[in-house]
């Protein structure tokens, strides 16, 4: 799902760019004006969840695989705003740290993601009632519009694409949509069960989750990967079918590129250091931002 550089022309790159900043930075105020602290401890594990949860891939067709993005899963548990500043967090150190998503392109990974892919799970909760619809359609159509995006920025790069190509893309897309919606139901109703009543009150009473999520991060990125699909993702399917997937640039080099310690040796050990230093950075960069949103809520006059 993260688009990396190469693949967008510098028009389509450049104009999600100027697009997305001012974007977050909108979203990052009314954030902090309408924050709600009980909710500040949840901000660094569950950012740190997504974040493992993300290099976990999953079949979803021959040759190709998908992975949680977690959009609609922050937007449950954290609120709109809240949850479209995190996943911009996570996205710049995916993109900054482990070359996961392009630098240039990171404006359109933001606002396919962050941005859109939050805000259709907003809609969704907004528009239906039931709980357990809400969770699986929201994941569901969060994911699908951030996959829609993508391909539209794709197109109006120049990339040629075979409507045979074009439609079983957007057929992987779907079942990855699914796949999402099913994660982001079970994951709620796990957190409803471990913490009674913990979306009705607003994350007041969190204190028993945060273990249990800082637990699974953990797990997830030490040894979930050891059963995870070893298939590219829609994105680089996509590319690898149109031949795109050469036109990729990498930016930056860094030590943890595609999650993996370069200076260590063994291949497990190599994915689980840079997998729990990635769980260890998302954790403190939202656990910033919620300090920051709160002492900004803080210093805020109320209204009588």
């Amino acid at each position: 799902m993260h688009i990396p550089d190469g693949f967008l022309s510098t028009p389509v790159w450049g104009t999600l760019d100027a697009v997305a900043i001012p974007t977050v930075a909108w979203i990052s105020r009314s954030a902090q004006n309408s924050f709600d602290q009980h909710r500040a401890p949840l901000l660094g594990v569950l950012g740190a969840f997504v974040f493992a949860a993300q290099m976990i891939n999953f079949p979803v067709g021959i040759g190709t695989s998908g992975h949680l993005v977690g959009g609609a899963l922050l937007m449950f548990t954290l609120g709109p705003g809240a949850a479209s500043i995190v996943m911009t967090a996570i996205l710049i150190l995916q993109s900054l740290v482990f070359q996961d998503g392009g630098v240039l392109a990171l404006g359109a990974n933001v606002c396919n993601m962050a941005i859109a892919g939050v805000f259709a799970a907003y809609l969704v909760q907004r528009t239906f009632g039931p709980r357990r619809l809400t969770y699986f359609v929201g994941g569901a159509v969060s994911l699908l519009v951030s996959a829609m995006l993508a391909l539209s920025e794709l197109l109006l790069s120049g990339v040629r694409m075979p409507r045979s190509v074009l439609w079983a893309s957007v057929a992987l897309f779907v079942v990855s949509a699914l796949v999402e919606g099913a994660i982001t139901l079970v994951v709620m109703e796990s957190l409803e069960k471990i913490n009674p009543g913990f979306v009705r009150d607003g994350g007041r009473r969190s204190s028993s989750l945060i273990p249990a999520v800082a637990l699974t991060s953990f797990v997830l990125v030490t040894v979930g990967f050891l059963i995870a699909s070893s298939q590219p993702d829609g994105i680089w399917s996509l590319a690898a079918r149109v031949g795109l997937a050469t036109h990729a640039q990498a930016t930056l080099s860094t030590p943890l590129a595609d999650y993996k310690a370069g200076f260590i040796n063994q291949p497990w050990l190599s994915r689980a250091f840079a997998g729990i230093g990635g769980l260890c950075l998302v954790y403190i960069v939202c656990w910033a931002i919620s300090r920051f949103a709160l002492r900004r809520n803080a210093g805020t006059p109320r209204s009588a």
